[in-house]
């Protein structure tokens, strides 16, 4: 942890001592933190992998299409994207995508929706 940051969680550290929430939401902050820097690594590395792995001249755009076909082109990026994936889901939670808010707002969507359309004729 940097000097800053050192200083600024033992500031509010101290003005929530004993609130358990602010830990909470300091543990899920890093760990959302983490995770993008994860997914940024993951973004340069493999770009850097795949333009290495182009065969020809590639300032020139003189690019061999077999190249771009080849699996090893893009095996690395696969299966640490699956990695990326999982470490996605323990940040995010299973409710990445569909989480109980989402739920009740289709529910309170389609609900309007029959109330408009049956108000529609009369």
């Amino acid at each position: 942890m940097g000097r800053f940051r050192t200083r600024m969680y033992e500031e509010y550290a101290q003005e929530f001592k004993n609130d358990e929430s602010f830990e909470r939401a300091y543990k899920k902050v890093k760990k959302i933190k983490g995770f993008y820097s994860h997914l940024k690594v993951y973004i340069i590395i493999n770009v850097l992998i795949i333009i290495s792995n182009l065969d020809g001249d590639f300032f020139g755009w003189n690019l061999q299409e077999n190249s771009l076909l080849d699996w090893h082109t893009y095996s690395t990026a696969f299966y640490w994207g699956i990695a990326l994936l999982i470490h996605a889901f323990t940040v995010f939670g299973p409710d990445i995508f569909f989480n109980g808010d989402w739920e009740q707002k289709k529910i309170q969507e389609y609900m309007d929706k029959e109330a408009s359309n049956t108000n529609k004729w009369e």
